[in-house]
Parts: structure tokens; sequence; C-alpha cells
């Protein structure tokens, strides 16, 4: 595991799903239209739970449901300035596929982009995003790793670490 006090990385255990809920929301305070946040674990390691959080921190009134069957679920958000666009791609195999279901449109428009088993397109992924990978540690128990890539996320992550853990 890497240390916490690196520049563009944080780590950290939340005990529930309530804890991985409330992260969500304070990382989504920090969230512009365009941000794309790449979620990746296993099944149960958290994903949609951390984008639940995510939504509520952005004002999104509808419950957020993982969209396994559609891939992408849009959320308008309260001041219509953009929306929450929440991607699954547990069905898609590559690129390619995902390409096919107008993926990039979304991900290079101005709506805040989730995108769980994001490891799947990680070749068509803009190259400045927050990647987050949750592990399953025991029935309440996720890790959360967080690694910025590039600078407007550099800077997100050192304000939710200070925000977070006032370091």
């Amino acid at each position: 595991m890497t240390p916490i006090l690196t520049a563009n990385i944080v780590d950290f255990i939340s005990h529930s799903a309530e804890q991985t809920q409330r992260i969500g929301e304070r990382l989504a305070r920090l969230l512009e239209s365009g941000d794309v946040i790449c979620l990746e674990g296993d099944l149960g390691a958290g994903k949609t739970c951390l984008t639940q959080g995510i939504g509520r921190g952005l004002g999104v009134q509808s419950a957020i449901t993982s969209p396994t069957f559609i891939i992408v679920n849009e959320y308008p958000l309260p001041d219509r300035s953009h929306k929450l666009y929440h991607i699954d791609l547990y069905r898609v195999q590559n690129a390619a596929e995902a390409c096919s279901t107008g993926l990039e449109d979304i991900l290079f428009g101005n709506g805040t982009c989730v995108i769980e088993w994001a490891e799947r397109v990680r070749e068509i992924l803009p190259d400045n995003r927050l990647w987050v990978t949750l592990r399953y540690v025991d029935e309440t128990k996720r890790e959360l790793h967080f690694e910025a890539r590039g600078a407007r996320f550099e800077a997100l992550l050192q304000r939710f670490r200070q925000e977070a853990f006032g370091i």
C-alpha cells in the first residue's frame, strides 16, 4: 500500500456503506463539469455506493442505481449546469464496444462522469482523471485508493485530503 501523504495518492478505509457515501458526497463538492471519475473494483467493492454519495453531493434528487444493463444513466443537477453521467461498463468487453455506445461523446462532453469498471476502456479515457480503486476488506469495510492524473485532479485531491484529514 502506498503511503497516504504522496502528492497524487490518498488511501483510507471506509467502515460502512454510509461512510463510503459520505466520502462520495465530500468528493462531489470539489467536482466540476467535465470531470471524469474512474472506479475499479470487484463486484461488491462499493463502486455504486460511492457513486450514490457523489450524486447526493451534486444534488441529484432521484435514486442512483447501477446502469448495468443500459450502460449509462443520466441525472440532471438542480442548477441545470450539467448532468451526472453514471456509466457501468461491466457488460462491455473492450473500448471499441464502449465507443459504439457513444461513450466518447459523454467522456469529452460537459457532464461529470463516474465510470464503473473503467479499467475495461483505459485506452480511451482522458489523461486527466481521478482513478478510485475500491477493495472489499470485510462485510462492512472497504479500502479506497484515490490516484490523481493531471494537474486538475492533483489539486482536487490535495483539497480533498485537506477537507477529509486536515492535512
